[in-house]
């Protein structure tokens, strides 16, 4: 796996970036690897050093990465500033549903295309899919399509108005059970105990609605990366927030760590040919 430090901005050189044109929307998609696809969503403010590391991650385990472009710039390293007016882009753009509770936000459609046809160049049983912070419950709209079979939701924040909102619309949510339920699938969601845009409100919201589908883990604020945080990640986050990517510490017996090696094991029970 490249090294790259994480106060640099990383070349994503590993990467083939990808113009991909669905629903006559056209976005950058950065592939890597081979194998079943699995669908890496970035978290805000964009494609950071350590987004890409997880990818690597999901690579190196076996997986074809599509990693798209949603937000910010890809590659770069958080900086406060650049980092909040990309969070306040993103908040009015018209492919987010930022403040809406009970509705989804309309670049999902897009995604469900991008699985479609990510399942169809890499084959395999279905496609996982994980989102992150601003688009940590993507990945459960995406269970509307049905390539999609191993979805994971970390720190899931939309939406930002309501500790307690569920960023779907109650008929998909339907739907999304319905289909849990008649395939035996499950989804993965993991938060930090006391991650200030991601409540415990909110996970109880996901288990009233999925029921025992809905398997939750909560990690101690303890296990919590604190050193060495980018400015936007220490000054604007400002908690315990994200498990995979800024906040994991990637030393044996971590929890982060093990949280890092669940979803790998979850996606290769789920996708495995």
């Amino acid at each position: 796996m490249p090294h790259t430090a994480r106060h640099q901005d990383d070349p994503l050189t590993d990467f083939t970036p990808r113009r991909v044109t669905l629903n006559e929307a056209t976005k950058v998609v950065h592939v890597a690897g081979t194998g079943p696809a699995v669908i890496v969503m970035t978290e805000m403010p964009g494609i950071s050093p350590e987004v890409a590391r997880f990818s690597r991650w999901v690579r190196d385990a076996g997986f074809t990465v599509y990693m798209p472009s949603l937000f910010g710039r890809d590659g770069a390293v958080p900086d406060a500033e650049e980092g909040k007016a990309v969070f306040q882009r993103a908040c009015v753009s018209a492919e987010f549903h930022a403040f809406a509770m009970n509705r989804s936000s309309p670049v999902t459609q897009w995604l469900r295309a991008l699985a479609r046809q990510a399942h169809a160049e890499c084959g395999g049983p279905g496609v996982g899919a994980i989102g992150m912070c601003f688009t940590g419950n993507f990945a459960l709209s995406m269970m509307l399509e049905q390539a999609v079979l191993a979805p994971v939701l970390s720190q899931p924040t939309l939406p930002l108005d309501d500790p307690a909102g569920l960023e779907i619309a109650p008929e998909e949510l339907a739907a999304v059970r319905e289909r849990l339920e008649q395939e035996d699938l499950t989804v993965m969601a993991y938060r930090f105990e006391g991650d200030r845009f991601c409540r415990a409100q909110r996970f109880a919201a996901y288990r009233q609605a999925l029921g025992e589908r809905f398997i939750a883990r909560v990690l101690p604020d303890d296990a919590a990366r604190r050193e060495g945080l980018s400015p936007f990640f220490e000054q604007v986050v400002a908690s315990p927030h994200s498990v995979v990517t800024a906040h994991l510490i990637d030393e044996a017996g971590q929890p982060t760590r093990a949280a890092r090696d669940e979803i790998l094991a979850f996606f290769r029970q789920r996708l495995a040919c």
